[in-house]
């Protein structure tokens, strides 16, 4: 049986200007509504586990079901909240009038929130939790369809693939944050 995790493409959204935090909440919601870039090719082996798969699980942001239709055009979806990357919670207003770039917000942001800072978003014990829940989910697809897919997000990925091989699946420590990479992760019977 295999679960393969792959990273969406890259976002459209390009907008790369200073911002406040506040603005950065309103990028965030920019950037889950935009799809992806298409490529004029894909890595071999990211496209050759997307045609395979039995099943292609996606979250149900956008440029995670265009990243798997990008993939394969002719591939059934099962796309689920489940499978939604972690949030980043929001500033406190001492933050408000610095300005720094969306790649430097996010950052700060998710370092925060690894520290235990999750202002009005999910908090990293909740993300584990629905981490184990989601792994669940996969395995219980890898065992109906053997060779199945995950079209996801890097730290959402992250959590999954722990949790895995805390269950005895096989594969990288850590799954790679570039777009398009695809971790996979075997559990022989």
């Amino acid at each position: 049986m295999e679960i393969s995790l792959i990273r969406h493409g890259k976002s459209k959204l390009t907008e790369n200007d200073t911002i406040t935090c506040l603005e950065f909440k309103q990028w965030v919601e920019k950037y889950d509504i935009h799809g992806v870039f298409e490529e004029g090719t894909y890595p071999s082996e990211t496209v050759e586990k997307v045609v395979n798969a039995k099943i292609v699980v996606t979250s149900n942001l956008e440029r995670a079901i265009k990243s798997a239709k990008l993939l394969n055009p002719e591939v059934k979806i099962i796309s689920d909240p489940l499978f939604r990357e972690t949030g980043l919670p929001t500033c406190s207003k001492k933050l408000l009038n610095i300005k720094l770039r969306p790649s430097i917000w996010a950052v700060i942001l998710r370092l925060l929130w690894l520290c235990g800072y999750s202002n009005e978003c999910e908090s990293i014990t909740n993300a584990k939790f629905r981490a184990k829940k989601a792994s669940q989910q996969l395995i219980d697809y890898a065992n109906e369809y053997k060779l199945i897919v995950l079209v996801g997000h890097v730290f959402f990925n992250r959590l999954i693939a722990k949790e895995l091989q805390k269950k005895g699946w096989k594969g990288k420590r850590k799954t790679g944050a570039k777009h398009w990479n695809c971790t996979t992760y075997s559990l022989f019977k």
